[in-house]
């Protein structure tokens, strides 16, 4: 009988283990002998692992074509549940068995997914928010300690009441905190704010290695940048202290319609050179009635909102949408600011559309266009979804591209199209954007980068499984396309075919994304669905 030592710190003390005959552990990963092995082990914390037999949840996400079925799936109640298992997993390298962690359940290409593996479900955990609002005459900031497992609509929730909210979102809030920061979280508010990544001031993650780690700018520098918009690879984020500020009470929220792509992108990027004035910017491109009907379901009043264009399908138009933040203790007459920035605006004639609303039902906009397609049984459905970075140089060519690539008349869902500042984000962390030529760099408007994301919904009633597979080798078709030289694109929350791929994704970045996968998750236990590394039953590691 072999055993091997090691330590762990659980519940604040230290506590030697021994794991008797670990090198057998998961000869065949779905063998439940294994698992009721952990299970025993772990009675020695008085903490048993919770491990649940049904698996059926863990092995789909929102894109729903692919399908992965765990040997399990893991609810803990505590950080401490996830760093014993993670620490069983790499004491031994004898085994091939990796783990992921399942926030929402969003992702799009079985990013969350552990084929043969163990799935973490990261709702389990206590949903825990305490908000620290700072005083006037304190020093320091307002923020938000929370569990990675919670949804941004529920930090909304508890901010508003205390009359705070993170400055930085996504479109959707029923996400995961952690699993947003895993990616970078970006919105139209990205252009002033940063991603979400960018207003993080501390994690606790836990390790690939099984070691629970409190990090910040200033304190494990290093996995903290790692493991923001790291794809999950370095650490499980189990906590986050998110930064907050005073939150407005309402929103004027502007839309106006363009039938020329050089005017559309030429005003956005002169809204997002005011962010004095401006708050929030996004743009979305127009294809045919389903495009009118899907991007107007959530703006008010949509029975008047651009009707005159449904007269004519053919052709292809463009939409700005921006906000005025109105808050009660500014004395700022909002319509007096929207009047002023749309004197600047070159849009077409009586295409302009305003409303106010709240902030908290401005940002869960979504949640609308959700319920009613959950009413028509289309949101779960396939999500074929491609999202890019594309740098200001190439969004031309790049649209031409994608118009190219999709059938107009029968595309169903949004089609994001806006502009974000390179110079917002920490290029310390794990996120991957163009690179920017030295000419490009030197010059301010040069440093605008795109976001363009193919929000696509297939229809099971109009599109098969061969309908999917055909519209995914097209988006790859196009990613791979606009990742060349003349573009220089990149992919965003989209899963590269091999290493080999993933490699040429990273570019420069790759040996210091591989050198940090190498310190925090040795023998590649983490995030095995997003392909980036393949574990093996060697102490030499994951293969590069």
């Amino acid at each position: 009988m072999e055993f091997i030592f090691f330590y762990t710190r659980f519940n604040g003390l230290l506590i030697l283990l021994t794991l008797c005959s670990l090198c057998n552990f998961i000869q065949s990963p779905i063998e439940t002998i294994s698992l009721n092995y952990l299970k025993a082990t772990s009675m020695a914390f008085g903490s048993p692992l919770n491990f649940h037999e049904s698996t059926s949840t863990a092995s789909v996400d929102f894109g729903r074509f692919i399908f992965n079925i765990p040997s399990a799936v893991f609810r803990p109640k505590s950080s401490g549940d996830i760093a014993i298992l993670l620490s069983f997993l790499s004491a031994s390298s004898s085994t091939t068995i990796s783990v992921a962690a399942r926030g929402a359940g969003h992702s799009i290409h079985g990013q969350a997914q552990a084929p043969d593996g163990i799935v973490i479900e990261m709702d389990s955990l206590p949903s825990t928010i305490q908000i620290h609002k700072s005083m006037d005459g304190e020093e320091g900031f307002s923020y938000a300690d929370v569990s990675g497992g919670a949804l941004w609509v529920e930090l909304l929730e508890e901010g508003l009441k205390l009359g705070l909210a993170p400055r930085s979102w996504t479109d959707y809030l029923y996400l995961s905190i952690g699993g947003t920061l895993s990616n970078a979280g970006i919105s139209g508010q990205t252009f002033k704010y940063g991603p979400q990544i960018n207003n993080v001031l501390q994690l606790e993650v836990v390790t690939g290695k099984g070691e629970i780690v409190t990090c910040s700018p200033t304190r494990s520098a290093e996995l903290f940048y790692a493991v923001l918009g790291g794809l999950g690879q370095f650490g499980i984020i189990t906590k986050a202290r998110i930064l907050l500020q005073d939150a407005p009470q309402h929103v004027k929220w502007v839309r106006a319609l363009y039938d020329d792509f050089k005017t559309f992108t030429e005003d956005q990027e002169l809204l997002i050179s005011q962010p004095e004035k401006v708050d929030y910017v996004e743009g979305f491109i127009v294809l045919n009635e389903n495009s009118l009907h899907s991007s107007s379901m959530v703006f008010p009043d949509q029975l008047n909102f651009i009707p005159e264009l449904q007269k004519n399908t053919s052709k292809v138009y463009y939409c700005i949408e921006f906000a005025v933040h109105e808050h009660k203790a500014e004395e700022i007459n909002t319509e007096q600011v929207v009047e002023e920035i749309t004197s600047k605006l070159r849009f077409l004639p009586s295409h302009m559309y305003s409303a106010k609303v709240s902030y908290y039902d401005f940002l869960n906009r979504v949640r609308m266009e959700e319920m009613s397609l959950r009413e028509k049984g289309l949101w779960e459905v396939p999500h074929p979804w491609l999202n890019m970075f594309v740098p200001k140089s190439g969004i031309e060519e790049f649209k031409d591209l994608l118009l190219q690539s999709i059938s107009k008349q029968d595309f169903e869902g949004p089609i994001l199209l806006y502009p974000l500042l390179h110079d917002k984000w920490d290029m310390n962390t794990s996120v991957v954007l163009p690179e920017l030529s030295p000419a490009a760099a030197g010059k301010a408007e040069e440093r605008v980068i795109y976001v363009v994301g193919l929000l696509q919904s297939a229809n099971p009633g109009r599109c098969t499984a061969a309908c999917v597979s055909d519209l995914l080798k097209r988006q790859r078709h196009v990613a791979e396309i606009a990742a060349g030289n003349r573009i220089g694109a990149k992919q965003y929350l989209g899963r590269q075919p091999s290493p080999a791929q993933w490699r040429k994704h990273f570019g420069s970045k790759w040996d210091r994304f591989a050198d940090r996968k190498s310190r925090f998750d040795p023998l590649g236990v983490l995030a095995p669905g997003q392909g980036i590394f393949v574990r093996t039953p060697s102490s030499s590691s994951f293969i590069q």
